[in-house]
């Protein structure tokens, strides 16, 4: 075989280099206590723009303010767990990756994987694009997570919002009034009568006509399954990394995180320390040209 031919199948066979992780995050290491709040976070790898999409990013942040409370051990898995063992015994699983035509759970069985694990009643967190599923699978969404963004119903669009009330609800404990520039996913659809269904927070298009005290006004919503089956957080914010900067914004994520997951939040709320100087740190570097 020719030395450049050889070169090339053997490249192909290779395995993909991981993608690179912040602060000595490492790929799928599994708890070393049995005893562990297990709390699986899958972000995509996918790199769109310095600190927008920055899927892995995110997850990183996530998981180092999640070690912040005793008993939590967080995993992270980048696209999709590779190791059969990461799923096993979660308490929780928090996906920040594509959605729509490029949604990481079309891939495959995954689908089939996340029905096992909402059926064996372990929590699920939506982050930003997660909630946009094709309409075949809407039905199928909302019973996972209790609402979902549709094409065609849903819309989309950036703009900044503060956050000043917030409903009496545990992940609601301890968070301060945040305002951050996003890019929403709104007028999302929910299950009939939204039972089970705690809208979180509601924001308006300055552009738009959207009434505050409406279903379209929501990007974000706690979902208790039927008879006990588990609980969900959808968010659909969370595109920019820099508003985790916001201690409120931390704070509404980590609690809703640890409510699905089965953990009582804390009257004051989740720690969620973080030096906002850190963040850039966690950015992914763009692929090499």
């Amino acid at each position: 075989m020719r030395p450049l031919l050889l070169l090339a199948v053997l490249a192909a066979a290779a395995p993909a280099a991981d993608p690179p992780l912040p602060n000595g995050h490492k790929l799928e290491q599994q708890p070393t206590d049995p005893n562990a709040t297990k709390i699986v976070l899958v972000g995509g790898s996918n790199y769109f723009k310095a600190g927008e999409h920055d899927y892995l990013a995110g997850v990183a942040v996530l998981a180092d303010l999640l070690k912040q409370t005793p008993g939590v051990a967080p995993v992270l898995a980048a696209d999709w767990p590779t190791r059969s063992e990461t799923f096993a015994g979660a308490k929780a699983v928090v996906l920040l990756v594509d959605g729509g035509a490029k949604h990481a759970v079309l891939k495959g069985n995954r689908a089939a994987e996340v029905q096992k694990l909402v059926d064996a009643g372990v929590g699920l967190v939506q982050l930003h694009q997660v909630a946009d599923y094709p309409k075949d699978m809407g039905e199928r969404a909302r019973a996972w997570a209790g609402g979902s963004w549709e094409a065609g119903t849903g819309q989309r669009a950036h703009w900044v919002h503060e956050f000043k009330t917030f409903p009496d609800h545990p992940v609601c404990r301890g968070v301060t009034p945040f305002k951050i520039d996003d890019g929403w996913l709104f007028k999302n659809r929910f299950v009939d009568g939204k039972t089970g269904v705690t809208p979180i927070l509601r924001t308006v298009n300055p552009k738009g006509k959207d009434d505050v005290a409406a279903d379209g006004a929501v990007v974000a919503w706690a979902y208790d399954r039927p008879g006990g089956a588990g609980r969900s957080f959808t968010f659909t914010g969370a595109h920019l990394h820099a508003s985790f900067a916001a201690e409120g914004y931390r704070r509404l994520l980590v609690n809703a995180i640890l409510w699905s997951a089965g953990r009582d939040v804390p009257a004051g709320g989740a720690p969620v320390k973080l030096d906002a100087a850190a963040l850039p740190g966690y950015l992914t570097p763009p692929p090499k040209k």
